[in-house]
């Protein structure tokens, strides 16, 4: 089940601002990866075990006179139609705006839960002012100030009612994702692999009406495909290819266990790839790397190693990803790409017994111990698995707090070095012990 949050508006409501609070706020609940750039447009949020993806839809207009007010009107359509909850935001320092009541009344027509959200209120003067919003007939309005977060808790405390608590689904066939920019052959390697016998399973219960499962069983291996690459409704929207195509591929990646990230070997790792993969990352999915269209490119004997190198120095610190190179149109390598996820899959969730940690790690540790912090001496005294969807470690030590990241690290290291964690994030957290 996908739980997606749209924030719509016109420009400059402080939409941005509402995002970033919301995405960050996770960080108090989760230790984050350091060094994950937050694309401004999606990210991952939590509020009381509920988590879900909150879309900024200004980032993705193109500004110019009336092609930006289509673009606005574009994408709220498109929000309604991919988005669980829709928050529509208001500046009440400039009251009600012609767009204002354009944006509202398309949301009017909508079957999707709208809050209006009424930025800016920040004294009780303003509190008052706010009431003029309620003429848009859409119901409760909420009034925040999104740069102190004062109201954010109560909006989102009605915001995810509308959604699943996060459980996850036991004895299910594994499900793989295909995701990357239009164009990078997505379909083809579905239809390659599967050939023309597409047994198209839709929809399985508790899962979102456009995405496509195709169920694989060849070679020994069974499992689901999760497929958008195909899917366009007749809209009466002219779509915004951009913005509707990260819409689709948040769902695919949200639903999926693991994520086959396809890019185009001539073009490299693009920008919007690396925000798929950080995306996968924080929803702590298995994650492979296909190269498509490896047979277009000139080679020597240092090319391969010499594209390995630079798509990890993009994604780092995370760079234990499997990267396969394919030609969908030569059928090369295509079945390794599957091995490859399936392996991936296991990975995901491997246990490793407490024992067996403690006596491979603890050595180590004790040959390389936490730098001392104030002249205080960390003692890490065991290590132990905790069960979640993905691998996740907990290290009981005397001064948890002192510990920081690259001590961190260097723990990761170690587990991927003798645990094969391959295509898997890991998380590692210290307790007081």
């Amino acid at each position: 089940m996908s739980n997606i949050i749209a924030i719509v508006g016109r420009p400059n409501v402080g939409k941005s601002t509402l995002f970033n609070r919301l995405t960050e706020s996770r960080k108090a609940i989760v230790d984050d990866f350091s060094g994950v750039t937050r694309d401004r447009h999606y990210g991952k949020a939590e509020w009381i075990n509920k988590e879900f993806t909150v879309i900024d839809t200004g980032g993705y207009v193109a500004n110019s006179g009336d092609v930006f007010e289509a673009a606005i009107r574009e994408q709220v359509l498109i929000a309604i139609e991919e988005a669980s909850v829709i928050l529509f935001m208001v500046d009440v320092t400039t009251g009600i705006t012609d767009l204002d009541d354009e944006i509202a009344a398309i949301l009017r027509r909508s079957k999707k839960p709208v809050y209006t959200v009424v930025n800016k209120v920040d004294n009780t003067a303003l509190e008052n002012e706010a009431s003029i919003f309620y003429s848009f007939g859409l119901g409760e309005i909420y009034t925040i100030s999104s740069i102190t977060g004062s109201g954010t808790g109560e909006l989102l405390d009605q915001a995810v009612t509308h959604f699943e608590d996060v459980v996850e689904e036991e004895n299910t066939l594994p499900r793989i994702t295909i995701v990357g920019r239009p164009n990078v052959g997505k379909s083809s390697l579905i239809n390659a692999l599967i050939g023309k016998e597409r047994n198209i399973v839709t929809p399985i219960a508790g899962t979102t009406r456009d995405s496509i499962h195709i169920h694989y069983n060849q070679f020994g291996h069974e499992f689901m495909f999760i497929d958008t690459a195909g899917l366009r409704k007749k809209t009466k929207v002219k779509e915004n290819i951009e913005f509707y195509s990260v819409m689709r591929t948040i769902k695919a990646l949200e639903e999926a266990d693991v994520v086959v990230l396809m890019i185009d070997a001539q073009e490299g790792l693009e920008s919007q790839d690396v925000n798929i993969f950080h995306l996968a990352e924080k929803n702590k999915k298995g994650i492979v790397i296909l190269v498509n269209k490896w047979d277009l490119i000139e080679k020597n004997n240092k090319t391969i190693k010499e594209f390995e190198d630079q798509i990890k120095a993009k994604l780092s610190p995370f760079t234990d990803v499997p990267i396969i190179f394919i030609s969908v149109l030569n059928k090369q390598r295509i079945f390794k790409a599957i091995e490859t996820a399936m392996e991936v899959y296991e990975n995901r969730k491997k246990k490793i017994p407490t024992s067996k940690l403690n006596d491979v790690l603890l050595p180590l540790i004790e040959h390389y111990p936490p730098p001392a912090l104030k002249g205080k001496f960390i003692k890490i005294k065991y290590i132990t698995q905790i069960n979640g969807v993905a691998p996740m470690f907990a290290f009981f030590c005397n001064l948890p707090q002192y510990i920081k990241d690259p001590y961190k690290r260097f723990l990761e290291n170690k587990l991927r070095e003798h645990f094969d964690f391959s295509g898997v994030p890991i998380q590692i957290y210290f307790r007081q012990k």
